[in-house]
Order: C-alpha cells, then sequence, then structure tokens
C-alpha cells in the first residue's frame, strides 16, 4: 500500500507541473496586461502639473479643462502662486512639467539653473488701479496713491506685479507708502474687494476678472511697466510630451482668444 500511494503521487506531480505551466503560459500570453500598463502614453503619466502665475488663474484654468478633453484620461493639476515663489520651488526640485512666469526675470532664474529651456513669450499685462466700486477715497489718477490718508495695497517688489508697481511708480516720480505688501497680485487685490485699503496696482486682467468686486483705473504710466510672461516645458518634465502639448495650445490661436479676452495683450 506505501509503494501505491508514492506511485500515485509520482504520477500526479508531471500533471501538476504541466497544468502550471499551461496557466503561466496563459497570463503571459493575455494582451490586456501589456495594453494596460502603456495605455497612458510613451512617458507612462495621465497628470500633467503646471505652475503658474497668479494672474493666469482663470484663463489657464478654462485652458486646462480644454487641454483634458483634447486628451481624455489626462488630468491637469495647477499651482497658481507668485511667479518669484514657483520659479524658486521649481530649481528646489518640485515635480512640474511647464512653468508659465508673470515676467522674464523669474523664468530668467529657472533657466539658469537649467530647469527649463527656449522659453516663448505669449502675452503681456498692465497694471491699472483698482479701487471699491463706490472708491471712498476718490482716487482718479496714480497720484492720488502718495496721499498719507490712502490706504493702498502693493505686490511684493521681488514679484513681477510689485516690480511693475515699482517701475510705473518710478516713471512717475512717486512715493507711495502702501500699508501692506502682498505676495501675488490675487492677495493684492483682494484688499480692495474686502475693503481694507482704499487702492491696489494690479493688472488689468485681475480687474476684469474680478467683475463688479473693484473697479479699474487705467494711467499713462502703466504703459512704462508692462509685462510680458514667458512660458517653457521644464527639462525634467515627468511628462515631457504633455508638456509640450500644453505649451502648443497656450500659444496656439484658441488659445490667445482666451488670453486677449480677459485682457492680455500680444506679445
Amino acid at each position: 500500500m506505501l509503494f501505491r500511494r508514492v506511485s500515485l503521487r509520482a504520477a500526479a506531480l508531471p500533471l501538476a507541473l504541466a497544468l502550471a505551466a499551461g496557466l503561466a503560459g496563459c497570463g503571459s500570453s493575455d494582451p490586456a496586461t501589456p495594453a494596460t500598463a502603456s495605455s497612458s502614453g510613451s512617458s507612462g503619466a495621465t497628470t500633467l502639473t503646471v505652475f503658474a502665475a497668479a494672474s493666469l488663474t482663470g484663463t489657464f484654468t478654462e485652458l486646462g479643462k480644454t487641454f483634458e478633453a483634447a486628451h481624455p484620461g489626462t488630468s491637469v493639476k495647477f499651482n497658481f502662486g507668485s511667479s518669484a515663489t514657483l520659479a524658486q520651488q521649481i530649481t528646489q526640485g518640485a515635480p512640474a512639467d511647464v512653468f508659465a512666469a508673470a515676467s522674464p526675470a523669474t523664468m530668467k532664474t529657472v533657466t539658469d539653473a537649467s530647469a527649463a529651456t527656449a522659453p516663448t513669450t505669449f502675452v503681456r499685462n498692465k497694471l491699472q488701479i483698482a479701487v471699491p466700486p463706490d472708491n471712498p477715497a476718490k482716487v482718479d489718477e496714480l497720484k492720488d496713491l502718495s496721499d498719507a490718508k490712502v490706504k493702498v495695497a502693493l505686490c511684493a517688489e521681488q514679484v513681477p506685479c510689485g516690480a511693475a508697481a515699482v517701475k510705473a511708480l518710478d516713471a512717475a516720480g512717486l512715493k507711495v507708502t502702501p500699508v501692506t505688501y502682498e505676495q501675488d497680485v490675487k492677495a493684492t487685490l483682494t484688499k480692495v474687494e474686502l475693503g481694507e485699503v482704499d487702492a491696489a496696482l494690479v493688472y488689468k486682467t485681475d480687474v476684469l476678472a474680478a467683475g463688479g468686486k473693484v473697479t479699474g483705473i487705467a494711467f499713462p504710466e502703466a504703459d512704462k511697466a508692462i509685462n510680458d510672461y514667458p512660458i517653457a516645458a521644464l527639462s525634467k518634465a515627468p511628462a515631457p510630451d504633455l508638456a509640450k502639448q500644453f505649451v502648443d495650445l497656450i500659444l496656439s490661436s484658441p488659445g490667445r482668444d482666451v488670453l486677449t479676452k480677459a485682457g492680455f495683450e500680444g506679445p
């Protein structure tokens, strides 16, 4: 009896091995397995990360949806903020695919660090004076901001909207002492919207985006402080193909139409 049991087990072993080999062969030949692994494209990425100046929030959000519709399965994630802060994050290794800055100077920080090459200017933007709808301080022109009784908000000088404000005020020969410096243009405009200040120097596009929450006042010195906006795919982009395609969208006619409708000017 002992001999019979050993024989049965020995006979069963080749059959089990054959079945296992057959199942393994079926698994390796399943076409769904490699297709699933490569369905997200040659880069293997389905997320595109875009770092962009705060003043691009509305337009880029809209264009991001356009990009997603044209690339099913791709998600566009944005990091909006001060161009100077974003440039610092990129040079410190933050993973991103595209950088759109509000000034050539902040883009230069990135290109000097070899984090991007060959940026392209895609739009320009100029400043306006933003005041509350009822304009309690009766601000009419740039020189009114030098009145000590007028509470003014400015962007910090190291960010593009702040640097532009310095240029405009210097062109007018004015000295303005703000009650607050903010880290990006959105935060600066919010001070006006909340009635915490009487006026602020922000981009024309942000005044338009705010609708009836503020009133914009154009002034001639703004023409001497126009900011060029460059965009570039980053050198270490996790999704380089998607990065290039997103830049192409921004530079395309449909992209420019969205941007100019929001108040940006052509380069």
